[in-house]
């Protein structure tokens, strides 16, 4: 795996923790994680999940 692969694997595994755990807006998900173009973090977000982030908290939210 290329390191740029692991560094948007390990972003996005960040976020996915984020979006399960809080209840912060994704907007702060996307600053927490690295990422300073919301565009460029949902795509792939989307590439490496299958579903967009918020798809994904409401599947996955923990109550």
């Amino acid at each position: 795996m290329p390191p740029i692969e692991y560094l948007q694997y390990v972003r996005i595994e960040s976020a996915k923790k984020q979006l399960e755990q809080t209840n912060q807006n994704i907007n702060e998900i996307i600053e927490h994680t690295g990422y300073t173009d919301p565009k460029s973090f949902r795509r792939v977000f989307n590439k490496i999940v299958g579903m967009t982030p918020l798809e994904y908290r409401e599947k996955f939210k923990v109550l």
